[in-house]
This record gives structure tokens, C-alpha cells and sequence, in this order.
């Protein structure tokens, strides 16, 4: 466990771009926030509510049809959160507040890539609080047809295991396996872009889907070939997509994992529905402290904390 100190952003920045999904124009004020605050976004181009802050957990998630949504789509929500919150995880920052004035995070170029760029220019600032982990005690899994998610106890931090098999030859069988830590995230998965077949953009369309889509900003396949002129940007891209969206999605869980995360034909739903079962079973985790300096110069233990950080009341 590496980082002692909660930590936020040493200035504001701004990215913009447009919706993957909704094909609008979004501007992003990423701004330092003081420690426990969290990841909360906040829609600013919504008028006469009184509160259009969602804090960015578990227990706001809404949706998880083709990206994660948060809050409540019919009042106030964001959607296709989890590139930025993979960018936020991946460089063990911990307390942000996102200004963003629509109801979509750019997409940028596919990956997190963009946002990683801009956090590494203005760099991140520790904080006097001490950083809390999710601590995995005993293995929770979930199963969906063929595929399973599992998050189960490990030492060492935080390690994912991404396996994906396709039917398509130009995708396969491909697996990742990542010691998470910011140097891993930046130079193996960051880049890692989105992908879709062609033959799916009408069904998308027609369902409100992929109208910003590009060869800007996904990687296009027809069942043979990738039709992007440049080609992939690592032989195995898609494995490290999913597990960039892996990364976003179990950043929910409010505290960075201490354990290990499975795979096999995931994706958002059964990321999210593991963080579900594994805050059903109050047995199968505990929240802990970093530990603090002491006035001596040594280490105190890991300290149990007294109510897990940022997990939301769910019935």
C-alpha cells in the first residue's frame, strides 16, 4: 500500500468534447476538493433544482446498458462516467469535484488517455487525511450465462484478471492480468480504446446509442478487419479496454480495492452487480486506514475504519 494520503488535484482544468452516446457538445471543470469529499460530479446546466450533485458510488448507479450511469436519468444523471473514473483510479486520485454542464462525460478519444494527459500536467496534491481502502475478506462472485465476475481476497494491492472471448476471430480470446498502480495504468491500459462492430451502429442508433460514434473515438470492426486506418494501438486492445472499464467501474466500490478482481466475459453490469453483492455481505470486507507516521517515524497498523467510507445506503 503505497500511498499514505487521500489526495486532489493541485489546480482546475477543463477538457471538452462531445457524447459518445448522445453526440452533444460537454465541457468538464475538473476542481481540488478537500479530503472525504469523494468523486462528485454536479450538472451545471440544470436550472431550479435545488441539489444536481451525484456522488459518484456504488449506490447511484443506474444504468449499465453499453457505459455506467449514475443518478436519475429522469431528473439528474451522468452517463459514460467510467473512462474518467478509471483515469481517477488508475492515478490514486481520490477527491475531485466535476463541473460538468450536460448529461455525458466526453468521450474523448475512446480511452482515458486525454484525461490521464491533462491530470499529469497539473499534477495531484496529498492531503493531511490518511487514504481508506476496501479491504476484500472472502470471495463474492456472480455469474451471467457463460461469464462471471469475482472479487476475492489478495496481498499486494490490487490486481484485476480481464479474460474475453469472442465468436469473431478479429477479437478471440484475449486476457489481461494487472497489478494496478499508477505506472501500469498509464502505460498499459490508458490507452485502450472503446470498440463496436458495424453491423450493430443501426440497432445502437435506432435505440439512442453511439450517435457520436467515430473512427475518432471507437475502434470499428466489421467481422474480419479493424477499419480504423491506423489500426490498433496494442495487439490485445480489446482486453485492455474492458479492463480500463473494469478499473472505472469498481471505483465505485468509494475506496480503492485491496484484493484481486476476475473476469470472464464481463462487462458494466456484472462489474457493478459484484459491488452489489459484495455490500450485501457486510462479512466479505472491511474498510482500513493507511498507515500513519508516527512522531517516531514508524508505521501505526492499518486501522479498521468505524463505517465504510462513502458506501451508500442501498435497501
Amino acid at each position: 500500500m503505497k500511498q499514505a494520503s487521500q489526495t486532489t488535484l493541485n489546480d482546475t482544468l477543463s477538457l471538452t468534447g462531445i457524447g459518445v452516446h448522445s453526440n452533444a457538445p460537454v465541457t468538464i471543470d475538473l476542481h481540488p476538493a478537500p479530503a472525504d469529499t469523494g468523486i462528485v460530479f454536479r450538472r451545471t446546466d440544470i436550472k431550479g433544482q435545488r441539489n444536481t450533485s451525484i456522488a459518484a458510488n456504488w449506490g447511484n448507479v443506474s444504468m449499465t446498458e453499453l457505459c455506467t450511469v449514475i443518478g436519475d436519468p429522469a431528473k439528474v444523471s451522468v452517463a459514460t462516467i467510467e473512462h474518467l473514473m478509471a483515469s481517477f483510479a488508475g492515478l490514486e486520485l481520490d477527491n475531485v469535484l466535476i463541473d460538468i454542464n450536460g448529461p455525458e462525460v466526453p468521450i474523448m478519444d475512446g480511452s482515458s488517455a486525454s484525461f490521464v494527459e491533462a491530470i499529469d500536467a497539473i499534477g495531484l496534491r496529498a492531503l493531511s487525511a490518511p487514504r481508506r481502502y476496501l479491504r476484500i475478506l472472502k470471495t463474492v462472485r456472480i455469474e451471467s450465462g457463460r461469464g462471471f465476475s469475482e472479487l476475492r481476497p489478495a496481498t499486494g494491492g490490487f490486481r484485476l484478471e480481464v479474460e474475453i472471448d469472442f465468436k469473431e476471430a478479429i477479437i478471440g480470446r484475449q486476457s489481461k492480468m494487472l497489478q494496478l498502480t499508477p505506472q501500469t495504468f498509464r502505460r498499459e491500459i490508458s490507452r485502450a480504446r472503446t470498440f463496436g462492430f458495424l453491423r450493430d451502429v443501426e440497432h445502437l442508433w435506432k435505440a439512442g446509442f453511439a450517435l457520436g460514434s467515430s473512427l475518432d473515438n471507437t475502434v470499428a470492426l466489421d467481422d474480419e478487419r479493424v477499419l480504423n486506418p491506423e489500426g490498433l494501438r496494442f495487439a490485445d486492445e480489446f482486453v485492455r479496454h474492458k479492463t480500463l472499464d473494469a478499473i472505472g467501474d469498481l471505483s465505485l466500490a468509494g475506496a480503492p480495492i485491496l484484493g484481486a478482481y476476475r473476469s470472464y466475459c464481463g462487462g458494466h453490469k456484472m462489474n457493478s452487480a459484484v459491488l452489489d453483492a459484495l455490500f450485501a455481505d457486510p462479512s466479505a470486507y472491511e474498510f482500513v486506514e493507511a498507515p500513519r507516521q508516527t512522531v517516531g517515524g514508524g508505521r501505526t497498523d492499518i486501522r479498521v475504519a468505524a463505517s465504510p467510507a462513502f458506501a451508500a445506503d442501498r435497501s
